[in-house]
């Protein structure tokens, strides 16, 4: 979750909020890719999750991860709830149950973003081992109750863990037991923005199948295989899916803007003070409406803030946000970023796989991806099933790297990326199959070695 964004120029039109979106367009040479993780941290005696303060707390890691890195603290009142880069690197944030995130920083190719990610887990490690940290990597935390989970001193979570029982039965599951691994690709112009943002809705639940990683709830099987990706059907409908109408004519930054504008909010931030606006629509605000500011009127970062706390499968910011992956072990962290890289950056591939989609209902894209969370590789669409999917989306992916040539400095291009999700393939099971197969097997019905075997 990105840092809450302050810029006080007030808005006056809806056209100023499409025009935000806008600016996103860049020329080609200047794409870049973005991976977010989140992780759990735990105690290495006895599994437990961390608390917020004393000595061995998240507090101590990120006053620890602050001397180490030289990053700049972000603080909410007296609280650390995360830190960033002041030289445009990458930012360090706090999720409602202590799921430490790294917003990685926008890099060229996926020989940087791994190199990042390996840079930052050294960093986390050298910080989180004398306090008896460890960190794990899972779609959703496989042993732990809501009740036993910490809240993090934030105020936009306070607001959210009110807000989420009135929408959906599983929004506090979200939040506080569940990881995602995100990648965030550019857009060169609108016609470009829509029909990435086509192709990766339609396709997202191939990737959810190939990152399934959360098959445990409280120490048993829970019938899923992304149980992460399930709770999201039933969190908050009003601002999660599959945006059947982004594939309607017309769609643009103006549709996606009218879509926000009517989502409910959560929360105004003025100076440090998170104001609950739940449940009023950013329409409301524009007008002037809401009870708790009367005649208030919103400025940009009120809209940036807001269009942080939509949460549909893609989502559209200055970028595209890929939202629909587990957290899994480390190697698989850049896979994600390059299944996407390869898929979307090469304009060739991006209209193959349109040509894979585009005749798609939004029945049958709905349908595939409720399925996914149960079925992973079995579910089907249109006579086809994700598993067949996959491996032609992998075989595309990998023209897409090989086509951009982005080579390490041992001349190896990005596709050694995708071995982890080949792999898979191989074998013929998500993730989630190969914990089951453990859990069933040599981990003899017990969660616990997951933190051996899985720990960064």
């Amino acid at each position: 979750m990105a840092r809450d964004q302050i810029d006080m120029t007030p808005i006056e039109t809806r056209d100023e909020l499409v025009a935000w979106f806008e600016a996103g367009n860049k020329p080609k040479a200047q794409f870049r890719v973005g991976t977010e993780h989140e992780k759990f941290p735990f105690t290495v005696e006895g599994h437990r999750p961390v608390p917020y303060a004393g000595p061995r707390g998240i507090r101590a890691l990120l006053e620890g991860m602050h001397d180490l890195l030289g990053w700049e603290p972000i603080m909410e009142g007296d609280n650390i709830i995360g830190m960033f880069d002041v030289t445009g690197g990458g930012a360090i944030s706090l999720e409602p149950g202590g799921q430490f995130e790294l917003s990685g920083a926008p890099v060229e190719n996926i020989h940087q973003t791994a190199s990042e990610l390996m840079a930052h887990l050294a960093q986390v490690r050298e910080v989180a081992k004398p306090l008896g940290i460890g960190f794990l990597g899972l779609g959703m935390t496989p042993n732990w109750s809501r009740a036993e989970i910490p809240m993090m001193p934030k105020g936009r979570y306070k607001i959210m863990t009110a807000y989420m029982p009135k929408v959906g039965t599983l929004g506090l599951d979200m939040m506080y037991r569940t990881c995602t691994v995100q990648a965030n690709l550019d857009f060169s112009s609108e016609a470009d923005m829509v029909k990435k943002l086509r192709v990766s809705l339609a396709l997202q639940p191939v990737a959810t199948a190939l990152f399934a990683n959360s098959p445990f709830t409280e120490g048993k099987p829970n019938g899923f295989l992304s149980f992460r990706s399930h709770i999201w059907t039933d969190t908050d409908n009003q601002r999660a899916g599959m945006l059947p109408w982004a594939f309607d004519d017309g769609m643009g930054f103006e549709r996606y803007t009218d879509y926000a504008l009517n989502v409910p909010m959560y929360f105004i931030k003025r100076g440090d003070k998170y104001i609950d606006v739940s449940g009023k629509s950013f329409k409301d605000f524009f007008a002037g409406k809401l009870d708790a500011l009367p005649g208030e009127r919103p400025c940009i970062s009120d809209w940036a803030n807001h269009l942080s706390t939509i949460f549909p499968e893609v989502r559209l910011k200055r970028y595209l946000e890929m939202r629909g992956a587990d957290c899994g072990p480390w190697r698989r962290l850049p896979s994600f970023s390059a299944y996407w890289v390869g898929l979307l950056y090469d304009d060739d591939v991006l209209d193959a796989c349109w040509d894979m989609v585009k005749a798609w209902t939004a029945e049958e894209r709905q349908k595939l991806r409720d399925d996914v969370p149960k079925l992973g590789f079995q579910a089907e669409i249109r006579g086809r099933n994700v598993f067949t999917l996959a491996q032609e989306t992998l075989r595309l992916a990998a023209r897409g790297l090989v086509k951009r040539n982005q080579l390490d400095r041992n001349g190896r291009d990005e596709t050694r990326y995708l071995r982890p999700l080949e792999e898979s393939i191989a074998r013929g099971i998500t993730p989630a199959e190969e914990l089951l197969e453990k859990f069933h097997g040599k981990w003899d019905g017990s969660v616990e070695p997951m933190f051996d075997e899985y720990a960064y």
